[in-house]
């Protein structure tokens, strides 16, 4: 596994770039199947059950949002510390990522587990219904078992500053693969269970249940199975990195925090942190700005947002790889071949979105179709929304990769600032704007998007072409990470 990692300081720059993020790619589809075993089985329950997990799924998100962002660090320390040959602090800053990340989801967990019903409220889950009850028994368990999720997460991050992205990959399938086959038994038991039946094995489900009188945990069960899962993934990727297997190699030494290299860490991760979750708490209002419009534009906005999410994929497996090759190539001192590595993750991304924006508009009604048949309003107005967005699909491609290459120089900062002023100052401005003070209902949220999305890539990449943000490099000074903000 140790071989794993990709050459990208030296000798051809597209191919490597091209390695680092299919896999990066490939393991967000996968993530996608978390959620879609879950909604499966969890769907068999019933619509409470189904709710349940709509009102924990904000919750949910935002915290992945924030380990997101302090994993960040990681790849960005590992990164620049490997390309200036600096080994043993590569093991250091890894371990020292780890205990911190650790640390703070030791703090989430009991503060989420105790803020749960709080939260389901916050969220709009009305006190002593089902959906309530379930809703917070369901976060509940994902909140024990969140030093499973970010231990993985941060995992993800230091093997992808390393260059290697295929082992993160393969361990991600195995932990999907495992909570697929949980769920069904988790949720449902054995009792009245449909895999068992769909596979002929009525005999066998029947003995079972007899044998053990289970009949699942219902919603619970989703979260265990996805708590398990993560958790075999977990202790599996500690493992080989205490073992050395996937080329960092720590030792319980590395763990011991140290206050200067955790202020170092905060600095480059907190930033990350706030940049994802404003994003999330963005798209949040924007749904109720579109709430004014009526529940028809909320219905299309919702297959819109889902079509982004897969259509922006390719941007962000370039945008984390071109973190890694940025990184990588500041750490020696090759700012030339960094800026190339963004130019050539922007061309790329550029012509599959644009090829992809065009197929958007041209089908943007039969798209919308598949998502909710027999609805000609909500077809009519998601169309729209493909037709206006579609087009400005690479300007937001180009902005998420430029975001990656200020992110693998250490600038978060600068990264977290161009995430807010493309929601906050560019978007919900205008969106708020067209929609009451010009009457343009849901179509001026659309060309408000998609103002946005143009408008912040040439603000971003207007910012990059100065090359101050190409300033972040390793510091000899011991172990810590120069990194500029500007």
């Amino acid at each position: 596994m140790s071989g794993r990692d990709v050459d990208v300081t030296g000798g051809d720059l597209l191919k490597p770039l091209v390695v680092l993020a299919l896999p990066i790619v490939l393991a967000q589809l996968l993530q996608v199947g978390y959620n879609v075993a879950d909604t499966f089985w969890v769907g068999r329950l019933g619509q409470e059950a189904v709710s349940a997990l709509s009102y924990s799924f904000p919750v949910v998100f935002l915290m992945i949002s924030v380990a997101g962002g302090f994993t960040v660090a990681g790849t960005v320390l590992v990164a620049q510390n490997k390309g200036a040959g600096n080994d043993d602090r590569v093991n250091y800053v890894a371990g020292q990522t780890i205990a911190f990340v650790f640390l703070v989801a030791a703090g989430f967990s009991v503060l989420g587990y105790v803020l749960s019903p709080w939260l389901m409220s916050l969220v709009g889950a009305s006190p002593g219904s089902l959906e309530y009850a379930l809703a917070v028994e369901y976060t509940r368990t994902i909140f024990v078992g969140i030093v499973f999720m970010f231990g993985f997460f941060v995992f993800q991050a230091l093997l992808q500053g390393w260059g290697d992205t295929r082992t993160p990959l393969y361990l991600m399938a195995l932990s999907v693969a495992l909570n697929v086959f949980l769920d069904p038994f988790l949720v449902l038991g054995f009792e009245g269970n449909v895999l068992l039946t769909s596979l002929g094995l009525d005999g066998l489900q029947t003995w079972l249940f007899d044998l053990t009188g289970f009949a699942g945990f219902g919603v619970q069960g989703a979260a265990i199975a996805t708590v398990f899962s993560r958790g075999v993934a977990t202790v599996l990727a500690m493992a080989w990195l205490f073992s050395g297997a996937v080329g960092i190699h720590l030792s319980v030494d590395d763990l011991r925090l140290d206050p200067e290299m955790v202020k170092r860490i905060v600095s480059l991760g907190a930033p990350a942190s706030v940049e994802q979750s404003t994003r999330a708490l963005g798209i949040m209002v924007l749904t109720a700005l579109v709430a004014f419009a009526g529940d028809d534009a909320v219905a299309a906005l919702g297959i819109g947002n889902r079509i982004n999410s897969l259509v922006f994929l390719p941007a962000l497996g370039l945008a984390r790889g071109t973190e890694t090759v940025v990184g990588q190539n500041l750490g020696t001192g090759q700012a030339d071949r960094a800026k190339r590595a963004v130019g050539y993750s922007s061309a790329i991304i550029a012509v599959v979105l644009a090829l992809l924006g065009v197929v958007a508009y041209a089908f943007a009604e039969p798209i919308t179709a598949v998502f909710i048949p027999g609805a000609p309003d909500v077809i009519a107005i998601g169309a729209d929304y493909l037709r206006i967005i579609g087009p400005t699909f690479l300007f937001i491609g180009v902005f998420q990769v430029v975001q990656g290459g200020f992110r693998g120089s250490g600038s978060t900062r600068t990264a977290m600032a161009f995430a807010i002023v493309s929601l906050w100052v560019f978007r919900l401005p205008l969106a708020y704007a067209f929609l009451r003070w010009f009457d343009m209902g849901a179509t001026g949220v659309w060309y408000a998007v998609a103002a946005s999305n143009v408008l912040s890539m040439l603000a971003a990449t207007a910012w990059f072409l100065r090359g101050r943000w190409a300033e972040g490099v390793v510091d000899d000074s011991p172990p810590t990470v120069a990194a500029t903000d500007d």
